[in-house]
């Protein structure tokens, strides 16, 4: 099982991402957490969230958290396992709201702090959003942009990144330690 510290899991979207999170989570021998940051803002949105609460354990906490991750780790007991899902949507979230890229970034920031130092493993999901179609507004590249930086955030400071496709996973490297 994983050791203290957090996985960061990224990918394309039905890339295996969240269901991998999932299954570490149904390894866990604990109480598990998981963080939630989706809001139900349309009846498609609302079905997804059910469809994500229905697939978890139902001994499993669930905090909803929006905005502020960071905040529902903190609450969350040293014992258990954490999955937050996703930071896709959480940066969504915070652009919706008006945040700038600097203030999501110190967000970012203090989520990693929080989650190095939470004292038992955790798993955290976001998407690759880089790979596809140049967006054509600004909005969609000053969002895609916001994001690449935060998932480099991230998995600077994760214990181990994986990129996932197809339900298969690549461990991701520091690429200076490659050459």
């Amino acid at each position: 099982m994983m050791k203290d510290g957090f996985v960061f899991v990224v990918g394309g979207a039905r890339s295996g991402k969240s269901t991998f999170a999932e299954q570490l989570g149904r390894r866990w021998t604990g109480p598990v957490t998981f963080v939630a940051t989706a809001e139900a803002f349309d009846s498609d949105m609302a079905n997804r969230i059910e469809m994500h609460q229905a697939s978890r354990p139902n001994n499993w906490s669930t905090l909803e958290n929006p905005l502020h991750p960071a905040e529902a780790v903190k609450s969350i007991p040293k014992n258990h396992f954490v999955i937050i899902d996703c930071l896709t949507v959480w940066v969504g979230n915070m652009m919706h709201r008006g945040a700038t890229e600097a203030q999501i970034l110190v967000n970012a920031q203090d989520l990693v702090e929080v989650l190095v130092n939470h004292g038992s493993p955790s798993v955290v999901v976001s998407n690759e959003v880089g790979l596809g179609v140049h967006p054509e507004t600004s909005l969609g590249r000053e969002y895609r942009d916001t994001l690449g930086r935060v998932n480099s955030l991230v998995a600077y400071r994760a214990h181990r990144t994986l990129f996932m496709s197809s339900g298969q996973a690549f461990l991701l490297q520091d690429p200076m330690s490659l050459v």
